[in-house]
């Protein structure tokens, strides 16, 4: 099976437990790897035969506009099933990551699910 992956495409979500850190959006990278079988595109070169990778960073960018998430791993899931629901990969690997602690350079969170386990 083939990939196609977005690698940390920066976001500015309102995310966090405490409601002040909720108030202003925060800087966070969003990596998505989608499996999926590209060969029907790559013999015809096609975007119609695969996932547009454009799009669905569009999506993403635009998925925090009015919206908040106490955690991370909410979120991971959120766009599993999004990414799994508009553009059908037959899985999707999500990776949310955040820098909200001065020691370390950042804390993520990855989530895999296959496009038969969606609900």
């Amino acid at each position: 099976m083939s990939h196609i992956k977005i690698t940390d495409l920066e976001v500015r979500y309102h995310v966090g437990v405490p409601d002040a850190e909720r108030a202003q959006p925060q800087r966070l990278l969003l990596t998505v790897d989608m499996e999926s079988d590209f060969s029907a595109a790559a013999t015809s070169d096609d975007i119609t035969a695969t996932i547009d990778y454009f799009t669905v960073a569009q999506r993403l960018l635009k998925l925090g506009t009015g919206r908040s998430w106490k955690l991370i791993e909410t979120l991971a899931v959120e766009i599993a099933d999004l990414v799994l629901r508009e553009f059908r990969p037959q899985s999707v690997t999500v990776e949310v990551t955040k820098f909200p602690i001065a020691q370390a350079r950042c804390v993520s969170v990855r989530f895999t699910k296959r496009l038969t386990d969606l609900v």
